[in-house]
């Protein structure tokens, strides 16, 4: 899939367009992917790697004509029966709502349909809502909610528990 990303960060008159083609994320890409949080996550993003080797996931990359990742999310196909579920979904902040996201959501479906499934879900933090207006916008409808919780490195290198509630929402392809 390859499309342009249009940025005008620079002034308001400016606009610069770049392709950008989705692939498979790829252990190499790890050390460009610091933007999408700390080691403790990239860490967790390898691990994943290993399981998009077996097929259990995909996990995607958004990537420029110099193959470097500015958008990377996964699909999980053993949490939900008949179904992927997208997590793990993050954009190089710069390029924020410049259509990455929709890309590469709309990427991910495509991978789900593939493998024959109809029903694409992911959750969505409360407090994200940005996040869960493009969902919507894609079409994706709430059903559900459920805390959630992982580790999260802090900049002093200490790890915490993070704990949230989130919004399960689901959209049939």
């Amino acid at each position: 899939m390859l499309t342009s990303v249009k940025t005008d960060h620079a002034s308001p008159d400016a606009t610069v367009s770049i392709p950008v083609r989705v692939r498979d994320l790829l252990p190499r890409d790890l050390p460009a992917c610091t933007w999408s949080g700390s080691a403790t996550h990239l860490r967790h993003v390898e691990v994943e790697l290993t399981r998009a080797a077996a097929g259990e996931v995909d996990y995607l990359a958004a990537c420029t004509p110099v193959d470097l990742p500015v958008a990377i999310g996964g699909i999980d196909y053993r949490v939900s029966e008949g179904a992927g579920t997208l997590w793990q979904l993050a954009v190089l902040p710069a390029l924020q709502c410049r259509g990455l996201g929709t890309l590469l959501v709309r990427a991910a479906e495509q991978r789900i349909r593939d493998r024959g499934l109809r029903r694409a879900e992911l959750a969505v933090e409360e407090n994200s809502p940005r996040a869960r207006a493009l969902y919507e916008r894609l079409g994706y409808v709430a059903y559900g909610r459920e805390p959630d919780a992982w580790d999260e490195e802090g900049p002093d290198g200490s790890v915490r528990r993070r704990e949230t509630m989130c919004v399960l929402m689901r959209r049939d392809l």
